[in-house]
This record gives C-alpha cells, sequence and structure tokens, in this order.
C-alpha cells in the first residue's frame, strides 16, 4: 500500500475499549470494531486499488466494468446483467458505461433481443487498458500483499460466510 502519514495510534482499538467501558466486553465489542476494521480496510484498498487504475484513466468501478464485459464470452452484456453482476444500482452502471463510452473504451448499442434495452461492448482499447491495469493490480498484489495464500483463503472465507448471512448470493450445494 501507499505511505500515508500514520495515526499515533489504532482509533479501532480505542473505539473497542471505549465500547466496552460504556457497553460492556463480550462479542458486542469485538463486533463493533470488526465492523469498523472491515470498513476502513474497504476505505484503504479503495483508495490503493483507485490510484493503480486512474494512471489507466479508470476508476476502480469503471475497471471492474470492463473486466466484467471482458470475461463475458461475447464481450458484450445487457446493461441490466452490467448493474447486476457489478451489484450496483442501474443509474450507477449507466453512469459507468456511460463514462468508459466517453473514453472510448466500452460501445453502447440497442439490444437486438429486447427492445428496450441497451447492450454494452468492450472495445479493443478497451480491452488493452483493462489488460495493464490488470498487470499493475496483480503487480502489486490488489493491495494485499502482506498476506500470506492461507490468509487470503481465510480471509476470503470469512468475508464470504458474512455474504451468504446477508444474502448476497445463495450459499453453496451440494454437488455445484
Amino acid at each position: 500500500m501507499a505511505e500515508r502519514p500514520r495515526l499515533a495510534f489504532d482509533p479501532i482499538r480505542r473505539a473497542a475499549e471505549l465500547w466496552r467501558e460504556r457497553w460492556g466486553g463480550g462479542s458486542k465489542a469485538v463486533a463493533m470494531a470488526s465492523a469498523t476494521s472491515i470498513m476502513r480496510v474497504q476505505q484503504l484498498l479503495l483508495g490503493e486499488l483507485d490510484a493503480v487504475v486512474g494512471l489507466h484513466g479508470l476508476s476502480f468501478a469503471r475497471y471492474e466494468a470492463l473486466v466484467l464485459l471482458a470475461f463475458s464470452s461475447s464481450g458484450r452484456l445487457p446493461m441490466s446483467k452490467v448493474g447486476e453482476r457489478l451489484m450496483v444500482h442501474p443509474t450507477s452502471a449507466t453512469n459507468i458505461v456511460q463514462r468508459l463510452e466517453a473514453q472510448g473504451l466500452v460501445e453502447r448499442s440497442p439490444n437486438p433481443t429486447d427492445g428496450r434495452g441497451t447492450l454494452a461492448a468492450i472495445t479493443p482499447s478497451g480491452r488493452a487498458v483493462m489488460e495493464a491495469a490488470t498487470a499493475d493490480l496483480v503487480r502489486g498484489e490488489f493491495g494485499l500483499g502482506m498476506l500470506t495464500a492461507d490468509e487470503h483463503e481465510q480471509l476470503f472465507a470469512l468475508l464470504r460466510k458474512i455474504r451468504v448471512a446477508c444474502h448476497d448470493f445463495p450459499p453453496d450445494r451440494p454437488g455445484t
């Protein structure tokens, strides 16, 4: 991660101490500290990843849209699928794709199977920018180079457990 001014102490740990003093200890103080830590790490990672892809004229949200389109079998998706798979509001998906279109990285066209819908398609220059940004993100280990492979597996499993419990997607079924 990029160097930034460091705080003199861990404010989340201090908040947990104050929480224990005011409302008692136990799992509730730890849960508050965990949730707050997740939110802070999200801020730190997004700043780091935005800086990396920013060198390519992207935000991380626009980078994710390019990757999504590149991963699709035809290089294009209906806008409704773009929003659904990026897990953002349709208005946000439209904004992201409009910005990419203005950069010449995506083209929009009417959806021939849905008269009201629009398709978003990655352009060759969009693929090139996405590949270059991906190489930089991989080189920087997506801002998580301080973790071992085992720690990555543990972190993913823990965060996935939360996502399943929050009904982000259905839990795995045996055999799938």
